[in-house]
């Protein structure tokens, strides 16, 4: 009998994340959808008056403000429903009918930023030097200017944002056959036993000590995706076009640089990252040859990458877990601490177990008037303990910069978000490492943070290869199918992997798919590799420093949006415009690899 997962009703209330706290109830959300719906015609009383005088402006800006304060929760309550059943249909066409007022409130407030841009820039600086308010809003309106070039008229931006809602139907369909129509036939172990195959479930099943259920497990997530290459691959020509057509209706020479340029990136940061990663491919190729040798097998394969590197994996219950991630964070402080406790256990941010129709994957969301809560699927082991303290890295940071800054800068970068949430990874890693654990904990320790990079230092890289291909593809007018981009990801996978590991085509090809946000986030998953190298140097430093490390990186965190990401981090102390932060986190990886080597000698190699 398969091993199923429970049905979303049966699921203990305290172990689900406290969606009431937003809205009390649909019927709550419906009401304060149209409140929010009708409120979006007042839009145009604004429309002409913005170059008035310093008052209208802040009028202006106090309006939006509440807007979006809305808006955001709407999405934050719609979302939750959705992610964790998306099963329910009244829950999907809450969370659809959110995303089309999200569309009609960037048309209904497009005209803002042409017209801010009709003021002279001198008659601005007055303005701030006059007005002690508007003034907290001098790095906006410098960021404003750098992107003048690239903002189009009000009638253009109006069309831009109607054009917004039904641009996203490319990934809402990948994502609905991903996370709904998608069928997993069950694994099964060396006993015969039927397990369950789902995005919720596929990892517990990849760290197994059963290598045949392992394979079962990853050849069945496999063909699942398989069967639906064709139509995911039509979604995702249409999303690569897509952010082609923007970043040309902007005046950007390529999506890239459309990609990177609102957060003032040079494209520099891109290709560099790439760049390094491949000059350290072979440290990846020997990782794959002492793991091989750990397992005692002949060849290694796609579904043994995260498999037990020897010993018994111990069980963390969740309960376990949070105390250990408090007590690795203990260098930040009491109340950064006893924050993070309260918003794990009592104040029920965490929507904890896997269940039938939640979606894949974990997540942090929230907004200023919201809890920053979090999606996962806890497995009762170190991996689940490393997602939830990685998520909790992006609350505690949205908590800290909504608390901190004004609505203009409460949320931070994405560029700067996967720091924050690799860096509580770290620190909880090393604190336990530095406890001389037994060679079972430390050996599954070490499992876990192989994965971690190998998802954010080989994994993401490749796919950021893989997304600069497509989008070059489809600025040359090229096709994009299955077949391409099955190719095209074996290629980049097989070089990634080398030659220690025996890959199976088809199903190496097809990874792509099981992408389903990733692929459509324009440009981001290079970001989660430039966030781990960012996390290991800034965890080093508060780890080894004292007061004044802690600080600076805490006035990271506080910094939302007040500062360009690249900025934030290097007041921090890492300069992510050098290759050297990534080198430093391979060689973090180098020193695991060979204390594997060590724990894992006496192995003997057999079939």
């Amino acid at each position: 009998m398969a091993h199923d997962l429970p049905e979303r009703n049966t699921i203990d209330r305290g172990a689900t994340w406290h969606a009431e706290s937003v809205f009390a109830s649909p019927d709550d959300w419906d009401a304060a959808f149209s409140l929010l719906d009708a409120r979006l015609a007042d839009c145009a009383g604004f429309r002409g008056t913005l170059s008035a005088d310093p008052a209208r402006l802040l009028q202006w800006f106090a309006f939006h403000d509440a807007v979006n304060d809305e808006l955001r929760a709407l999405f934050v309550y719609a979302l939750m429903s959705y992610s964790v059943d998306s099963l329910d249909e009244a829950a999907r066409a809450r969370y659809m009918r959110c995303m089309s007022l999200s569309s009609r409130a960037s048309a209904a407030t497009a005209f803002a930023v042409p017209e801010m841009l009709q003021i002279e820039p001198a008659t601005v600086e007055r303005w701030i030097a006059e007005s002690s308010a508007l003034a907290t809003y001098r790095h906006y309106f410098s960021n404003l200017a750098r992107q003048r070039p690239h903002t189009r008229s009000a009638e253009v931006e109006a069309l831009l944002g109607d054009v917004a809602d039904p641009f996203r139907t490319a990934a809402g369909i990948h994502g609905v056959l991903a996370n709904t129509d998608i069928t997993f036939r069950p694994a099964r172990d060396s006993a015969c036993t039927d397990h369950a195959v789902a995005h919720g479930s596929i990892g517990s099943l990849l760290s197994s000590n059963d290598r045949t259920l392992r394979k079962s497990a990853y050849e069945a997530y496999a063909d699942g995706h398989r069967q639906m290459q064709h139509g995911m691959a039509a979604c995702a020509a249409a999303g690569f076009k897509q952010n082609v057509f923007l970043a040309r209706a902007r005046g950007y020479g390529s999506a890239l640089e459309a990609a990177l340029a609102p957060e003032n990136l040079p494209l520099s940061v891109f290709h560099t990252l790439i760049e390094t990663f491949r000059e350290h491919l072979p440290l990846w190729h020997r990782y794959w040859e002492v793991c091989r040798k750990a397992l005692g097998v002949e060849s290694l394969r796609l579904y043994d990458v995260r498999a037990p590197l020897g010993g018994a994996p111990p069980t963390v219950p969740y309960s376990q877990a949070v105390e250990w991630i408090c007590a690795g964070l203990a260098p930040l402080g009491e109340d950064y601490v006893q924050r993070l406790r309260l918003g794990a256990t009592t104040d029920r941010w965490v929507d904890i177990y896997p269940n039938r129709g939640k979606r894949l994957g974990a997540f942090s969301c929230g907004s200023r008037t919201t809890s920053p809560f979090i999606m996962m699927s806890y497995g009762d082991d170190v991996f689940g303990m490393s997602t939830l303290a990685h998520e909790l890295g992006h609350s505690m940071h949205s908590l800290l910069s909504c608390r901190t800054q004004p609505a203009v800068y409460s949320r931070y970068s994405m560029f700067a978000a996967e720091t924050a949430s690799n860096f509580n990874q770290a620190m909880v890693r090393r604190w336990l490492l530095a406890q001389s654990p037994d060679r079972d904990l430390e050996l599954a320790l070490l499992a876990e943070a192989f994965s971690n990079f190998h998802r954010y230092m080989l994994v993401m890289p490749t796919l950021a290869r893989l997304e600069l291909e497509m989008h070059q593809r489809a600025e040359a007018g090229d096709a994009i199918t299955a077949d391409v981009l099955n190719s095209r990801t074996l290629a980049l996978f097989a070089e990634a992997w080398g030659p220690e590991v025996q890959v199976d085509a088809e199903r190496c090809g097809i990874t792509w798919a099981e992408f389903s946000t990733h692929i459509y986030s324009n440009f981001y998953v290079f970001q989660y590799a430039t966030g781990i190298s960012a996390a290991h140097a800034l965890a080093e430093s508060v780890s080894n420093g004292g007061a004044k490390e802690r600080d600076a990186y805490l006035e990271f965190l506080n910094a939302g949006g007040s500062r360009y990401p690249i900025d934030a981090l290097r007041r921090a102390g890492v300069d992510m415009e050098s290759p050297e932060p990534v080198r430093a986190a391979f060689r973090v990886l180098e020193r695991m690899i060979d204390r594997v080597e060590q724990l894992t000698r006496p192995a003997t190699a057999s079939a």
